[in-house]
């Protein structure tokens, strides 16, 4: 019967409409799996483990300095940071270095095979007094807040980073606070790679304003009702 053909195809519709809906929330919730795995392999000093996080031709963009391919992911986790945090793949005694990852606002592509996110990143760290080797660089305990700004892609059913952009936006010593934060100046970093063998590949005009300026982070997305772009005043 004509009537009975036309909502068995209406019901097809919305059964293809209900799959879609759900594949893309399936993304979206394997994302956010990825980046809060992320965190929790910062907490401990797993570096290896997030480096494996990324794409083959992933990047890190950090502070102006923009890390290219898995070699450049490598060098800045396991080559720059690792030494002056945990000097092995794994927790060390007495360093305290969460990395919160939380609030994010997360796109993903209607062809299901790229997204993009935001995430606010909250980081509480410190030396414990017992602690037999000191890092004299890092505080003794210490806040810092940024904005994460990602690219994601999806390489054989499986969700990568292609574009970590972390701007970091403020720190701040825990017995003075951020309030008397003295405000970092300069650039971040000096020489590229390979003349400096741990510096980034590139390096560029960075987004990412220091405390106690207070610039915009651009949103990846439009703002969800006005459908207008997401701009401050000068």
């Amino acid at each position: 019967m004509p009537d009975e053909t036309a909502r068995i195809s209406q019901l097809e519709a919305q059964v293809q409409a209900l799959a879609r809906e759900l594949s893309l929330l399936q993304d979206e919730k394997a994302i956010r799996r990825l980046q809060h795995t992320y965190g929790y392999f910062m907490d401990k000093g797993l570096y290896d483990e997030v480096v494996d996080l990324f794409a083959e031709d992933g990047e890190l963009r950090f502070m102006g300095g923009v890390f290219k391919g898995k070699a450049g992911v490598r060098r800045l986790y396991c080559g720059r940071l690792r030494p002056g945090f945990t000097k092995k793949n794994g927790p060390a005694y007495g360093l305290l270095c969460d990395h919160i990852q939380m609030q994010d606002v997360i796109h993903v592509a209607p062809d299901g095979l790229t997204a993009k996110a935001r995430f606010r990143a909250l980081l509480q760290g410190g030396s414990h007094d017992s602690k037999p080797d000191i890092n004299p660089h890092l505080p003794r305990q210490w806040w810092e807040g940024g904005l994460y700004e990602n690219h994601y892609v999806k390489e054989d059913g499986v969700w990568k980073v292609k574009v970590m952009g972390h701007h970091l936006t403020w720190q701040g010593d825990f017995e003075t606070g951020w309030a008397h934060q003295v405000p970092y100046e300069g650039e971040f970093w000096k020489t590229p790679y390979p003349e400096d063998p741990l510096g980034p590949d590139q390096i560029v005009p960075s987004d990412s304003k220091f405390w106690p300026e207070t610039n915009l982070v651009p949103f990846h997305y439009l703002h969800p009702v006005t459908g207008g772009e997401i701009v401050a005043e000068a």
